[in-house]
């Protein structure tokens, strides 16, 4: 009784204790008493937004360092400090409070003006429209139902995906570019700032002239912090009024005539246009689409692992020197790098060489990593087996091969079937790497939507359950191909 009385009466502590503490100080204060304002952005960015210096990789540069930095004395603060988040996620770690703003070519943006207080705008920027020289298209109107790159979360997202073109979406800003090289996109579209670092010089890659669109780079802050939005307006505009911020725009190479409209009384801004997107019948019928292009490449997947992990055990096991040797070297460089590393490889790397399709290198990648894991499952398995049935077969007169085919392999597959089926359903969610090749598979479409519907929570549960429903099956699927191997009428297994 005691101790239910006391968890009756631990929510009525706690709402207490909420009560009683003091409120939060603001960001503002908080930042000026520590003398810091941490700042968020993604080195992957690269030039000329923040990264590392190429004379002291310690120290990190870029034409945002400056301007954070500058924020920071003009806010009553000693230093800026930077804080490392994947550029998809700054927003939701901006709100969770993980820094205090939120830099680094962030987008103004209806959505997130409805999700965040944004600044006044430090920079301007065009869509610029790339594709490759020769080709026939000279405006995005000329792209219909072509492969146009971009990346996720951006404005040229939003305006590709009102077109009647196939958006194919990237993580990374020079990713797009190799593919457009390699013909394997018909189109990027991204920012000029972008395009003309990592697009136009490259070899038969060409920037049309003019633009799709215009925007502005803001600073992000939280909902609740409104002391601090004006004080960082008010930084900025004096950075206009001074002429600082031009000097730093100038200094990395950044100003044109566009930047003029900076010094506007009412800088531009992104009116809102249009409701907030809802987890409806058609998101869920694109998780659908997600969940069967992750089931066909782990099938796929996995029907190149299984026969070349049988046969890389085989050679382990049974080949000459040379041939284990091999096979051992294939497994343990296999085993030994990441599967991420191994699909950059794959389809950045080698794309000179080996020109594959995203799906296809999806498939590939997964299957050469994995046929190194089979092949220890199925060489454990093989060791299981008793050494006299191997010298029973020496002694009918089966050789090496047909003894490895009628006598070892049925049996270690049987042993192995559990591990191979934990592995199936391991593949089943490291398909989520393969995003990175622009597939848009379950993981994927999850992060989509959830930057759509400004949540994370409804996305995350309903791709956790659809996950649940392609691995559960396979688990009792598993446990009765044991029962039906083993033939044993009253299996113990639960």
């Amino acid at each position: 009784m005691p101790a239910r009385f006391s968890l009756l009466l631990l929510p009525l502590a706690l709402a207490l204790f909420s009560l009683a503490s003091p409120a939060r100080a603001d960001t503002l204060t908080a930042l000026r008493s520590r003398s810091e304002l941490v700042w968020g952005g993604d080195l992957q960015g690269g030039e000329p937004y923040v990264f590392e210096s190429p004379t002291d990789p310690t120290r990190i540069v870029g034409f945002e360092v400056d301007i954070a930095e500058s924020l920071a004395r003009r806010l009553g603060a000693a230093r800026a400090r930077f804080f490392e988040m994947q550029w998809a996620s700054l927003v939701p770690a901006l709100e969770r409070g993980d820094f205090d703003v939120a830099l680094n070519g962030l987008e103004d943006t209806p959505e997130r003006r409805a999700r965040l207080h944004l600044s006044r705008p430090y920079f301007v920027y065009r869509e610029v429209l790339a594709v490759r020289r020769g080709s026939p298209y000279a405006s995005l109107d000329d792209l219909r139902g072509k492969r146009v790159a971009t990346l996720n979360q951006t404005v040229a997202f939003d305006l590709l995906r009102k077109r009647p073109v196939e958006t194919v979406i990237f993580d990374g800003q020079q990713e797009p570019y190799f593919d457009l090289q390699l013909g394997r996109v018909d189109a990027v579209l991204l920012d000029h700032i972008i395009a003309e670092r990592y697009g136009c010089p490259l070899p038969g890659v060409v920037c049309l002239p003019g633009e799709v669109a215009r925007g502005t780079y803001v600073v992000g802050m939280r909902k609740d912090d409104a002391a601090l939005a004006n004080a960082v307006d008010d930084a900025l505009d004096a950075m206009v009024r001074d002429g600082e911020l031009r000097r730093i725009l100038e200094r990395w190479r950044l100003w044109d005539d566009s930047q003029d409209a900076l010094s506007a009384p009412s800088p531009p801004s992104v009116p809102a246009d249009g409701a907030r997107a809802t987890l409806d019948g058609r998101q869920l019928l694109l998780f659908l689409q997600g969940a069967a292009v992750t089931v066909l490449l782990s099938v796929a997947a996995f029907a190149i692992a299984m026969p070349l992990g049988m046969l890389l055990a085989s050679a382990r096991s049974g080949a000459g020197p040379v041939g284990r040797a091999l096979s051992s070297t294939y497994v343990e460089a296999l085993r030994g790098t990441p599967v991420l590393l191994q699909l950059y490889v794959l389809y950045f790397g080698l794309a000179p060489i080996l020109k594959l399709d995203a799906m296809t290198a999806a498939i590939v990648g997964l299957g050469l990593n994995y046929a190194a894991y089979e092949a220890e499952v199925y060489r454990g398995a093989m060791l299981a087996i008793a050494r006299g049935q191997v010298e029973a077969a020496a002694a009918l007169g089966l050789g090496p091969w047909q003894t490895l085919r009628h006598v070892m392999l049925p049996q270690a597959f049987r042993t192995a079937l559990p591990a191979v089926t934990n592995d199936f359903v391991s593949l089943l969610k490291d398909s989520s790497l393969v995003s990175v090749l622009t597939v848009v598979e379950l993981t994927k479409r999850m992060t989509i939507a959830a930057v759509e519907i400004r949540s994370w929570l409804l996305p995350g549960l309903l791709c956790a359950a659809l996950y649940f429903a392609m691995s559960f099956p396979l688990s009792r699927l598993s446990r009765w191909l044991e029962r039906r191997l083993m033939r044993d009428p009253h299996p113990r297994l639960a």
